[in-house]
């Protein structure tokens, strides 16, 4: 079963809890603060902006703010953070499995649909999908089931890889990536990777090349494996904010 609906939050804050939360996932140390700038890139608006509206969460208590040093969530922001998280991912895996749309469509469309879902309609989505584990981004449904990986721009030419997921899904770089022929669970060989291109080559012979900053942004696992770094959904090269 679905779990009951939390105390009703707006869209707005629903959107800044889940920054935070998908900002903390690349922190280094989970008590680390996310800083404000970091967090007003990723929502598109300017710091004294976002300063104003950490306070009021902070006030609500589902933020801890330190003037200064940063945001981070509370239990109670974590949790609701989560939930509209899970409804976003289930939207877009539902939009691509029922609906037929291409997973490079479904972001933004996801963005508006999460906020006005009842838990009825998501165990609907739910029985719809089936027991999926990621969205078609490669993000895991529920959250804390992510599997480490490490960016493709870190991969040595000749490793075998396989990518994991897009960290920066902001929609117009999910187009980029699709035309690349780059998806979660491609598996290939690295056979170029210089200051120009990034290129794996994927069962059949097709190549699929991106830009290495694009590169920073794919999670992947690889063998042999660089040493472990987060791939950096603020690593931009189309977008103005990464997807939440």
């Amino acid at each position: 079963m679905i779990e009951s609906q939390m105390a009703p939050s707006s869209p707005t804050v629903e959107n800044y809890l889940k920054a935070i939360f998908q900002a903390q996932l690349h922190l280094s140390r989970k008590s680390d603060l996310v800083p404000m700038g970091q967090l007003a890139s990723a929502l598109g608006v300017v710091p004294g902006t976002a300063t104003t509206m950490v306070k009021t969460l902070a006030d609500s208590g589902l933020v801890k703010y330190e003037p200064y040093s940063g945001v981070a969530l509370t239990r109670a922001g974590e949790k609701l953070a989560a939930l509209v998280l899970r409804r976003h991912r289930l939207v877009e895996l539902f939009l691509v499995q029922v609906m037929g749309l291409r997973w490079d469509e479904v972001h933004e469309e996801a963005e508006r649909l999460e906020h006005a879902m009842s838990p009825v309609l998501e165990e609907r989505m739910q029985a719809a999908i089936g027991k999926a584990e990621t969205c078609p981004h490669g993000h895991p449904i529920v959250a804390g089931a992510r599997l480490a990986g490490v960016p493709l721009a870190d991969v040595q030419v000749g490793a075998k890889v396989r990518v994991l997921r897009f960290e920066n899904e902001a929609e117009d770089l999910l187009h980029y990536l699709k035309d690349s022929g780059l998806e979660p669970g491609l598996e290939g060989t690295l056979i170029a990777s210089d200051e120009e291109q990034v290129v794996l080559q994927a069962a059949g012979g097709r190549s699929c090349a991106v830009t290495p900053s694009v590169a920073e942004t794919v999670s992947v696992l690889a063998d042999p494996s660089p040493p472990p770094r987060t791939a950096l959904p603020e690593r931009l090269v189309l977008g103005q904010r990464y997807g939440r």
